[in-house]
């Protein structure tokens, strides 16, 4: 069994917070994959079901995000878990809106939630680092994770919330580069050539950018294809 965990605040006044990505990210993950009704327990919401061949609880913390460690620690005591069948859902000030990135262990970078995690599971579970960008200042970040989306965000989070429900299965299977390259096909789709032939986006390494194509070309083919 795992638990997957989605960090935000509680209460309609925070729902569309960009700091509330991660329950959104499990509102959709129970929706796509027909997860049992949310119900009260361990001071959060949860959601029962399967995703592939594993059974997967979803767990909301209600504490506020400050204090999100309290659930946490509590459902994976009651279910005798380790740190490692824990993963966190959560925004992501340092990566572009939209991108996505899985993360083993580490620091927590000063995100309250997981800092609450770190002190009551310690800090040995896999994050899903999600991206909302930076307003550029550090005296600007509480205001902005605290406020809604844009409606110019709505396609972009659309697109990463349906990619992350393709991908969960594979996530639950610790697959994540399936995975990521589930996201990655909602967010990053295949470009169409001129020939009709679409491109296929580059597998992503877990925290890692995709390495660069090399030029398998012969330095005669690379002077004949100068003068085409």
């Amino acid at each position: 069994m795992q638990i997957f965990v989605g960090l935000g605040n509680p209460g309609a006044k925070y729902a569309a917070n960009r700091h509330n990505i991660g329950f959104m990210a499990l509102d959709r993950i129970a929706a796509d994959h027909g997860f049992g009704p949310w119900k009260s327990k361990f001071q959060g919401q949860i959601a029962e079901g399967r995703l592939g061949a594993d059974k997967v609880l979803l767990l909301k913390p209600e504490t506020y995000m400050n204090k999100s460690g309290q659930s946490v620690g509590e459902a994976m005591r009651f279910y005798k878990l380790e740190p490692g069948d824990i993963t966190v859902f959560h925004d992501e000030l340092d990566l572009a809106p939209g991108n996505c990135r899985v993360k083993m262990g580490g620091g927590h970078a000063g995100h309250n939630g997981l800092r609450s995690i770190h002190q009551h599971i310690t800090e040995n579970y896999r994050r899903i680092r999600l991206g909302i960008g930076h307003p550029g200042r550090k005296e600007l970040v509480a205001a902005y994770v605290l406020h809604d989306f844009h409606k110019m965000d709505q396609d972009w989070l659309d697109d990463l919330l349906r990619g992350l429900s393709d991908g969960a299965a594979h996530l639950a299977d610790g697959d994540t580069g399936k995975f990521q390259n589930a996201v990655a096909l909602r967010t990053a789709p295949p470009r169409s050539s001129k020939s009709g032939n679409a491109t296929a986006p580059q597998p992503v390494a877990p925290d890692s950018e995709s390495p660069a194509a090399t030029d398998s070309r012969s330095p005669l083919q690379k002077l004949m294809d100068k003068f085409r």
